[in-house]
């Protein structure tokens, strides 16, 4: 198992091949739809400042549900990616390096994933309440009238994944096959 820690930049992105299994620590921001669009809709009409840096970042699509006292986040499990396909390119030409997800990815996404050289990751489905335990903060950074498709700012230490789409264009899905 490979740890690597945000921001990630191209000298760890070429070691990881489809397939690995990593354990990620850092930063980590969430973001689903609601936020795809509006992030999206901000890099192509505006030249100010997103409220978080993407060169270098990792986004993790879940939508958290609201933390117990005493606890950094709720159950935080993934989403399906295929949904912020049509946001992903935009997103890594402005430097995002690593989405979290799953299921598979459009031709689209993962074509972008290569030009730009970044992975995308799959976490465990249904595996929400202890994936929240590598949570270590989470605070909201943009969009907060969006509820739970706020943007947060996660730490996580060790957050099991699985390299599923690497920069040069292998696909885990498909090599099992």
């Amino acid at each position: 198992m490979k740890k690597i820690t945000t921001p990630l930049t191209d000298d760890v992105l070429k070691t990881l091949k489809a397939g690995d299994e990593v354990l990620l620590s850092g930063t980590i921001y969430t973001a689903r739809d609601a936020a795809h669009k509006r992030i999206a809709n901000h890099l192509l009409l505006t030249t100010d400042h997103l409220p978080f840096v993407l060169k270098g970042a990792v986004i993790y699509y879940t939508g958290p549900t609201p933390e117990k006292p005493g606890k950094a986040i709720g159950s935080c499990g993934p989403t399906s990616s295929y949904r912020m396909d049509k946001y992903t390119p935009i997103l890594l030409k402005y430097g995002l390096k690593a989405t979290i997800g799953k299921g598979p990815r459009s031709k689209e996404a993962k074509k972008a994933m290569k030009k730009y050289k970044a992975v995308y990751f799959a976490a465990t489905g249904g595996a929400g309440a202890l994936l929240s335990k590598c949570v270590k903060k989470s605070k909201i950074v943009a969009y907060p009238e969006l509820g739970c498709e706020a943007v947060r700012k996660l730490e996580v230490e060790n957050f099991p994944l699985i390299v599923i789409n690497d920069i040069k264009g292998k696909d885990f899905y498909h090599l099992t096959k």
